[in-house]
């Protein structure tokens, strides 16, 4: 599969874009993300400007006069340097760019361990933390899962030891601001793997290398296999394929097993639509113990690899710039009532201010931006890529749900019930066809919604063929019906609005999966 497939809500179906990723690994420095500076000139407080005060009748009154002015310019004066100081910080905190990174992977590959342990080794936990989470674990025979418990955070997870929900966290590099998105790798939980994945710039595979664990994610219904196709279709352009449990009993940092993984990865990946020389990273790590991931191993523990370790990779990853300058969308991915009503979601293009007037789309209604957080900080501003929770004002919590997108009132995001797109069809189990009359579940950004292919238009040839003389072209006839790996142009159709716009002028909104409940069927959008 040489192209991401994807989504239009117009009237033609037009070829993907060529990938926009930047195919270099090393990290430039010199361009930081830039976000347009909005800092307006700070308020000053009115101190009493002495409108109560009469007319200064002798000269003592007129010095006392000269004193309150001098104590007001001062007290002006001092505001003005605390608030410059504000805006300094705010400047300070933007210079390291952000990046969401979501953990996928086969059910026991170690994503959370993995996840908790970079938590760990950047400072986010403590040891006091770690001593109590290890006891928890002893406590339940599970001695090696007490790395998870710092990112699965509910009971039910830490019994079963299966994440249900997308766990965040945050951690920091030297250059980047991360945040960890750990998606379930159980394929009951694949929705919820949707959800984290397509709000991911970059993507971390986790495959065990342990005997047999490897090769139950990776044979045909293993997870391992799903999670890159679907990463891949939502937008997840690079990719790092971190070979976990190297220092299990049955493994001993062997480069043989290292070597046989890779091997068999790389052409799945390829078929998958990665340039696997450019857009994907291998490298061996232990979760459990952290080796090779804040820093490199010493040759003593794995005389052969002489790569980078974790760390390194995320820190020199780049990914496209997405524009500060752009009209606004923000999917909305949670909300809830704090004092008003709170969206929360990952801001996809544009700059959002305090203070701003957009639009929640597709019920049109108008909101006044009222606060902005950063993860736990108060910001006057937040640009793309950035996860916020945003304060409006103007709309109730219940006329708020997840799939909304808040966006710019000059230029809203389209809103549609039926739309034309190009699919491209990954898997289609127990022989089934794809025709008029399909019905699945569609996944595009933070929507989830029933739909219905009404109408097949146009199947895109996979063969090349030579060129006819367009006078002796007959007209294509709609096909009937497609089978496994077909490129189709097809109209869709779903019960309710929902936001979507043209891959090529939003491909975060305009790219999206569909999904039978029991995942029979799979199509790159």
């Amino acid at each position: 599969m040489e192209h991401d497939a994807h989504a239009e809500a117009s009237s033609h179906a037009v070829p993907p874009p060529e990938d926009a990723t930047v195919d270099d690994w090393a990290r430039d420095d010199a361009e930081p993300m830039s976000v347009e500076s909005s800092a307006t000139p700070p308020e000053v407080a009115a101190v009493d400007s002495g409108a109560d005060t009469p007319p200064a009748p002798s000269a003592s009154a007129a010095v006392a006069g000269e004193g309150v002015k001098e104590i007001q310019s001062s007290l002006q004066s001092l505001e003005l340097k605390t608030n410059d100081a504000h805006v300094v910080e705010d400047d300070v905190e933007e210079t390291k760019r952000h990046l969401n990174v979501v953990f996928i992977g086969h059910v026991d590959a170690g994503k959370s361990t993995t996840g908790g342990q970079i938590l760990f080794l950047s400072g986010q936990v403590d040891d006091r933390t770690i001593q109590k989470y290890e006891k928890e674990a002893k406590d339940k025979s599970r001695e090696s899962w007490y790395m998870a418990y710092i990112m699965d955070t509910n009971e039910e997870e830490r019994v079963k030891g299966k994440t249900v929900e997308v766990g965040r966290a945050h951690f920091e590099t030297e250059h980047t601001r991360f945040t960890i998105l750990d998606a379930p790798g159980h394929k009951s939980y694949v929705p919820n793997m949707i959800s984290g994945a397509s709000q991911a710039d970059i993507g971390v595979l986790v495959i065990s290398a342990r005997k047999g664990e490897f090769e139950t994610g990776y044979e045909r219904g293993g997870q391992t296999r799903e999670h890159v196709l679907l990463a891949k279709t939502l937008g997840v352009a690079k990719l790092v394929v971190v070979i976990n449990k190297m220092d299990e009993p049955t493994v001993k940092w062997s480069k043989e097993r290292y070597d046989e993984i890779e091997a068999k990865m790389v052409p799945f990946l390829k078929s998958s639509g990665y340039n696997v020389k450019k857009d994907v990273q291998f490298l061996p790590i232990s979760g459990l113990v952290g080796t090779n991931m804040k820093t490199r191993m010493d040759k003593s523990i794995c005389s052969w690899w002489d790569g980078p370790c974790l760390f390194e990779v995320l820190d020199r990853i780049v990914v496209p710039l997405r524009d500060p300058k752009g009209s606004v969308r923000m999917p909305i991915i949670d909300k809830y009532k704090d004092m008003g009503t709170v969206a929360m979601g990952k801001i996809e293009s544009g700059t959002i201010r305090e203070g701003d007037s957009l639009l929640v789309m597709p019920n049109k209604s108008h909101v006044k931006v009222i606060g902005l957080n950063l993860d736990e900080s108060k910001v006057r501003r937040a640009g793309p890529a950035e996860n916020v929770r945003v304060k409006l004002s103007g709309v109730e919590e219940e006329d708020v749900m997840a799939g909304f997108v808040l966006s710019s009132v000059a230029n809203p995001v389209g809103a549609v019930s039926e739309f034309i797109a190009q699919l491209q069809i990954l898997e289609l189990l127990d022989n089934a066809i794809f025709t008029a009359g399909y019905k699945a579940v569609l996944h595009i950004h933070s929507v989830v919604e029933e739909c219905e292919i009404v109408e097949l238009i146009e199947e895109i040839g996979m063969k090349k063929k030579k060129e006819e003389d367009p006078k002796k072209k007959k007209p294509k006839r709609k096909p009937l019906f497609v089978k496994n790996g077909a490129i189709v142009v097809c109209r869709i159709q779903v019960n309710n609005l929902i936001c979507i716009e043209k891959f090529s002028d939003f491909p975060q909104l305009g790219r999206f999966t569909l999904r039978t409940e029991d995942g029979s069927c799979r199509q790159s959008c």
